[in-house]
């Protein structure tokens, strides 16, 4: 799935400093389904295929107000 395929739901609003995409975000697919970006995690060992990313509170409040809940 290539970026242009999601909607940004943070980096958007708010006067940030996020230029190209460059920094924690979350992304909206077409089917509904999340996409986070942010700074790999090594809290613990995730199940093969998957990942883990951090993402600052701040941007989690920027997507639950872009879609509205």
């Amino acid at each position: 799935m290539a970026r242009a395929e999601l909607t940004r739901l943070t980096g958007n609003t708010n006067g940030g400093n996020c230029g190209q995409g460059d920094c924690p975000n979350v992304y909206r697919t077409a089917s509904g389904s999340f996409v986070v970006q942010g700074d790999v995690s090594t809290a613990f060992t995730p199940p093969a295929g998957e990942g883990l990313v951090e993402i600052p509170e701040e941007v989690l409040r920027e997507a639950v107000r872009a879609l509205g809940w």
